[in-house]
């Protein structure tokens, strides 16, 4: 079977397990997921050069292939900013992805041969974790513009759910580094006067700059019946810490939405799939194709409430490296898993770090 046919082949059978979620709610019971893995995993090792190069050198190949998809090797993100771990040519890529972390080297760069899969499983995951109800919202987005930084994958995301999700208007409220809080504020209180629910798209810190300048001007909003606010990143920075417990009770006070339309989404340049809070319990959950495991130093899985690193298998990662280890730390329980925050010496990464430098543009933040 040439690549061609091959990749085509595994595309429709990840589409199939998606739609089949994303439309009927369908699982993937463990034998399924583990043949999917698994073949999925000798397609990058066929095709996937530095992974196979890499997989060698831990002892695994095609003719000493893993028996479980929680054996197959992952490769570590930072590998992602020194080769170009594709099972394509990534010039002909039709999405890349940047990391945003550090100011030090190259940044990491994903490459995706196609956005189907990308963009099914985005769709699939925010229709479900996010909008169970359907919900047409109006979209206020304090995340990077795509326009102005293309390869910012949470910029894709957002303007993507935007335009397919969206009712019709959005709004982005990040000028480089700064905030726009009095359009912000402006358009909120529009969507207010016309009562149509909204949803406010940010990076933890950029909710951090929005409340201290409502703080600032005295500003407080009721946002109408149906609103969310989703979260898309860490809150750890180089400059400022805030607990989620405060920063989640002072969006709530200062926009009135109740804490259950308060959703963190977990994501990551390296993976083509997203998880969620659960408002219940804040342990991130996932789609039946995504499935995360905390590991000790010798990567086995540890025991549930045991601290380790974060290890995902995305089989929607088919172009590019199916087992990614983060340097995150988190603990894994029988109904999801909760980050802890970041390896020792790890540098600041992602959504998070992008937005530590945000200051509102009509004042300086107390």
């Amino acid at each position: 079977m040439t690549y061609r046919a091959e990749a085509d082949a595994l595309d429709r059978k990840i589409l199939g397990v998606i739609n089949a979620w994303h439309r009927r709610g369908a699982t993937l019971d463990d034998g399924a997921f583990n043949d999917l893995a698994l073949g999925l995993f000798a397609h990058q090792l066929r095709y996937n050069a530095p992974y196979a190069r890499y997989c060698s050198y831990l002892g695994v190949s095609l003719a000493a292939m893993p028996e479980s998809w929680g054996a197959i090797p992952a490769v570590p993100s930072p590998a992602f900013k020194e080769a170009a771990i594709t099972t394509f040519d990534p010039t002909g890529a039709a999405l890349v992805f940047e990391t945003s972390g550090t100011t030090v080297g190259a940044p990491g760069r994903h490459y995706m041969e196609r956005p189907a899969l990308y963009d099914a499983a985005l769709i699939a995951g925010f229709d479900r974790l996010m909008l169970p109800d359907g919900a047409r919202l109006r979209y206020f987005n304090l995340v990077p513009n795509p326009l102005e930084r293309p390869t910012s994958s949470l910029g894709y995301m957002i303007g993507r759910v935007a335009q397919l999700r969206g009712h019709g208007r959005t709004g982005w409220y990040l000028e480089g580094d700064s905030l726009l809080f009095d359009r912000l504020e402006r358009d909120l209180r529009e969507a207010i006067a016309q009562d149509q629910p909204v949803c406010i798209a940010a990076t933890a810190f950029a909710l951090v700059h929005l409340v201290d300048a409502m703080r600032r001007d005295g500003v407080e909003l009721r946002l109408p019946k149906g609103s969310r606010v989703m979260e898309t990143g860490g809150f750890k920075g180089r400059a400022r810490t805030v607990e989620r417990e405060e920063l989640y009770a002072a969006i709530g006070d200062r926009l009135e939405v109740q804490p259950e339309n308060i959703v963190a989404e977990y994501g990551m340049t390296e993976l083509t799939s997203q998880y969620y809070d659960n408002p219940a319990t804040r342990r991130k959950i996932g789609p039946p194709w995504l499935r995360a495991r905390v590991v000790g130093p010798d990567r086995k899985t540890l025991p549930p409430g045991e601290i380790g690193s974060l290890l995902h298998v995305d089989l929607a990662n088919r172009s590019s490296c199916v087992a990614v280890q983060t340097e995150d730390i988190g603990v894994q329980f029988d109904d999801g898993f909760i980050l802890v925050g970041r390896a020792v010496n790890a540098p600041p990464r992602g959504c998070s770090l992008g937005a530590e430098g945000l200051r509102p543009l009509t004042a300086a933040v107390r």
